[in-house]
């Protein structure tokens, strides 16, 4: 993008613009995990097992790691108006199926759709938003992202637990319809054009290769809690995804416009804050799959407790956000990542001591701490990451970013909800609920390992600020 054009983008009126993307990517993050206190009512109601009830979260995630690089052509490809209500009205489809299916199946369609519309939306906006504001305002304005990140995650469990003890678990998606179908009115009349369209070509055959790639993955180890580590189903479908996966990277460097731009990881910051957003967000979806399962069906807890636990930490999320947005302006991202992998490492620790009784006050109290560390970490990393990019890979680093995010959310909760049922001492009719709560133990002491890996890599980010970072990027003109 010429530098006259960049500088005409970041002039026009972004509040028009931030005012119909922000709700938009409300509501497709608030459907991520508005069924998280509603998978113990989805086990018994539907009669499937946690491993099946807990795809209703993993499917979403995983379908909008998917279409999210396909997102980074589609962005090259449509103007950002016509793609944003594309998005939207898919995303609005897929609502009405969940809200009308009688069974798991249609639910499980409805979802897929769903997650096609917010996979476009997430990258779309972080695209849009690093593009209309120049780099030394970025923090905070991804800070905004995060404030929407954040409180989508705080409303979503407590308003789905209350609905869940009056009504069917269906009202939830009637409640979000409205919603949808009134943020598309307003943008058809105040969305603006704000990327650049190059008209790539599509690869066809690479968007093949990463559906049966990310796919095999996450249904290998999501199916390993009812069929078996050894079972021919299991294995079978982790040697495809392992099999797709390494054509699908290396037919990446042979094309000329790839699907997903993996040359973005030759800069090491880039690489290394792609991963530790993986863990941190592993680390948000993971507690929030685990915990309404073990507080409902092992402590006794009810679906509108589980939504209180989860509340204070994503409100504390959400209010943190712009605040560590301009921490970040002024001091860069190293010491927020570093405090806040700190944070999540302790608290998943913590999370290793469960009994029948544990408190709902302690189980608040380390989720808003766990959150206030994923608040330090997730933005922050991000955007410390994209800022080494030049604005032409802009589009493919926010692709990249997000479907690696996703993917090890939705492959990684699958393994954590395996661990935890495998795990368990004992299961059947025979099984207490010691024996399955050992399991969700063992599964946040595989979380705390994977966070204290993140810390790790976190001493090796850079400790510049935007500000130097852009002053350097003119020196290197």
């Amino acid at each position: 993008m010429k530098q006259d054009q960049t500088e005409d983008i970041q002039q026009m009126r972004k509040f028009p613009i931030v005012a119909v993307l922000l709700p938009g990517a409300f509501l497709a993050i608030l459907n991520q995990t508005l069924l998280a206190p509603a998978i113990p009512v989805l086990m018994d109601e539907l009669h499937i097992t946690e491993n099946t009830a807990q795809w209703v979260m993993t499917i979403f995630m995983l379908v909008n790691g998917i279409m999210i690089p396909i997102t980074a052509f589609l962005i090259e490809t449509f103007t950002t108006r016509r793609l944003f209500l594309f998005a939207m009205t898919v995303f609005a489809v897929g609502t009405v199926i969940c809200a009308i299916s009688p069974n798991f199946g249609l639910l499980m369609v409805g979802r897929i759709i769903q997650a096609a519309g917010a996979g476009i939306m997430m990258p779309l906006m972080m695209t849009v938003f690093l593009l209309i504001f120049p780099i030394e305002k970025r923090g905070t304005a991804m800070g905004t992202v995060g404030l929407v990140i954040g409180f989508a995650p705080a409303i979503g469990p407590t308003l789905s637990g209350w609905l869940l003890e009056q009504y069917s678990w269906r009202v939830l998606f009637y409640i979000v319809l409205p919603l949808v179908l009134i943020d598309i009115v307003i943008a058809y009349f105040v969305m603006k054009n704000v990327t650049m369209r190059t008209f790539p070509k599509v690869d066809v055959l690479s968007i093949i290769l990463s559906t049966f790639g990310f796919g095999g993955l996450l249904y290998g180890f999501s199916s390993a809690g009812n069929y078996g580590w050894s079972s021919v189903a299991v294995i079978s479908s982790i040697l495809i995804g392992v099999i797709s996966l390494t054509i699908f990277i290396r037919r990446q460097f042979t094309l000329k416009q790839p699907i997903l731009e993996f040359r973005v990881f030759k800069n090491k910051t880039f690489r290394i804050t792609t991963v530790i957003g993986m863990i941190a967000f592993l680390g948000l979806i993971a507690a929030e799959t685990i915990l309404p399962i073990y507080m409902q069906n092992m402590a006794g807890y009810t679906p509108l407790d589980t939504g209180l636990v989860l509340m204070p930490g994503a409100l504390l999320m959400g209010l943190m956000s712009p605040i560590n947005g301009r921490i970040f302006d002024r001091f860069g991202a190293r010491w927020l990542v570093i405090i806040g992998l700190t944070l999540l490492t302790v608290t998943s620790f913590l999370y290793t001591q469960l009994t029948a009784s544990t408190s709902l006050t302690y189980l608040a109290v380390v989720f808003a701490v766990r959150m206030l560390g994923v608040s330090m970490v997730m933005m922050p990393a991000t955007t410390a990451g994209l800022n080494q990019l030049p604005n032409r890979l802009i589009p493919h680093g926010t692709a990249m970013n997000n479907t690696m995010r996703q993917v090890a959310a939705s492959i990684g909760t699958g393994i954590l909800v395996t661990v935890m049922t495998s795990a368990a001492l004992a299961t059947g009719t025979e099984a207490t609920v010691g024996d399955e709560i050992h399991g969700v133990n063992v599964s946040f002491y595989v979380a705390t390992f994977l966070s204290l890996a993140g810390l790790v890599l976190a001493f090796f980010i850079k400790g510049t600020t935007p500000a130097e970072e852009r002053a350097a990027m003119v020196d290197d003109q």
